[in-house]
């Protein structure tokens, strides 16, 4: 008998981590919800998907995660923001986006923002990302450098792109000084298994065509992803259209800057015809409901966009705008949203909407293969959500929970890339305290930039 237990312990496949007994929302090709289900985790990558019985069969992992009464789900992608901006939470609101754009943020940015700020800001996003459950976050700012290396410290996975901007940005002066520092990123840090370097032309008002055509020359060259505001306000679009005669989409086409991997952050104002355009571009556009709707920017055609399947993610924008880093909220603003302003209930059902935060905004990306799901061979980011709030009983259908109930608040336990970094709701990687304390710190220095 020892002897054939010992067979069995042998013919068991070793793994670094075994997540079991939550109800596994898979967003596979069958959408599969599996009870009592299991992941394996090996190398960072997922082994295997299914139930406790059948990964126990075939796995043995040198760690446990517990998700025994939770529910566990592809890691959140927040696919457009602005990480450090959170410490700019509060300081200019209620405001239309160019007002607040050249009144407040601009000049803030202009007195506060150094290497030093980009990172304190950023692990102070990382920290409230974790905590919510997103695994993968869209960044465009300065400094990116200061961002990624926060990103490897908490441990997330980040698409960052150093922002082309035409006027004296922060931390490059010229186009030539930021075209050069975005090569040095894009060298730096190409390969890594958490970083994903990528070229972020701001806009198509605020990016000239020479800058915008550089930006996708540079991001051929190393393969990256490219990322822009799109079609952000009617202020832009009508701005756009004066200067080029076009859409901002339609600028984008005719510079030859769409292709798959291009995202596109915002796109409220884009016509019937922007859409077909970036469709067969196979570019991605980011939904971030809240920002836009707090700037009163309008709301973007989602109803539009789901049928006509582009590829949507969707994001929180900067915590200056939202004014958090919740994905959870985002989904329920997104599907409350799409319902209210086509005066149908059946648009943007959870399970669209889920998608959107998960493998919507892996698929804006170009980055499905990798992200966004559970499946064996993918990269494994997932979250173990808990269920002990009252307004989660009872629990009939875990999707529409993880939608119109959950907060991010419920998030038990977070894994990227094979590791756990958030375990029952402490962030492991992370000091928490001395993240407050610089968060802090530094909010006098802008108050007192402010004059206030």
């Amino acid at each position: 008998m020892l002897a054939v237990l010992l067979f069995v312990a042998a013919a068991l496949q070793p793994v670094d981590l075994v997540v079991r007994d939550g109800t596994v929302v898979t967003m596979d090709g069958q959408r599969r919800v599996i009870a009592h289900g299991a992941v394996a985790i090996g190398s960072g990558r997922i082994a295997a998907v299914g139930t406790e019985a059948e990964v126990d069969a075939g796995f043995r992992g040198a760690q446990t995660l517990d998700a025994r009464g939770g529910i566990v789900i592809p890691g959140l992608v927040n696919a457009h923001t602005h990480a450090a901006m959170v410490l700019f939470r509060g300081i200019a609101d209620d405001l239309k986006l160019m007002q607040w754009l050249q009144d407040y943020i601009f000049p803030a940015e202009k007195n506060n923002v150094t290497a030093e700020f980009v990172r304190a800001g950023t692990r102070l996003a990382a920290l409230e990302m974790i905590r919510s459950g997103t695994t993968t976050f869209v960044d465009m700012y300065y400094f990116e450098d200061q961002v990624a290396e926060a990103c490897k410290e908490a441990g997330l996975r980040g698409v960052l792109g150093s922002t082309l901007i035409e006027f004296p940005a922060p931390d490059n002066k010229t186009i030539a000084d930021a075209l050069a520092y975005a090569e040095r990123f894009l060298t730096r840090w190409t390969g890594d298994p958490l970083v994903v370097p990528a070229v972020a032309p701001h806009s198509t008002y605020l990016a000239s065509p020479e800058t915008l055509k550089a930006a996708r020359a540079l991001a051929d060259r190393h393969h990256a992803p490219i990322l822009v505001h799109v079609s952000e306000s009617a202020d832009e679009q009508a701005q756009v259209r004066q200067r080029y005669g076009r859409t901002p989409t339609e600028q984008l086409q005719r510079l030859g800057i769409l292709r798959r991997g291009l995202l596109g952050a915002h796109g409220i104002w884009l016509t019937a015809s922007d859409r077909a355009i970036l469709k067969e571009a196979g570019a991605g556009i980011a939904h971030c409901p809240q920002s836009n709707m707090k700037l009163a920017s309008g709301a973007a055609p989602v109803r539009e966009m789901l049928a006509e399947g582009i590829r949507l993610g969707l994001g929180t924008d900067g915590a200056a705008s939202n004014n958090d880093l919740d994905m959870f909220e985002e989904m329920l603003t997104a599907a409350l949203l799409a319902k209210h302003g086509s005066g149908d209930p059946t648009v943007a059902p959870a399970a669209a909407v889920l998608e959107m935060a998960t493998l919507g905004g892996a698929r804006a990306l170009g980055m499905e293969d990798r992200i966004g799901s559970l499946e064996p061979g993918k990269r494994a980011d997932l979250v173990v959500v808990g269920l002990d709030e009252p307004r989660l009983h009872p629990l009939y259908d875990p999707v529409s929970h993880l939608v119109y109930a959950a907060k991010g608040a419920d998030v038990r336990d977070v894994v990227v890339e094979g590791r756990v970094i958030m375990r029952d709701r402490r962030v492991i990687t992370l000091d928490e305290k001395a993240v407050l304390a610089e968060a802090d710190r530094l909010r006098d220095q802008v108050r007192r930039s402010l004059g206030h």
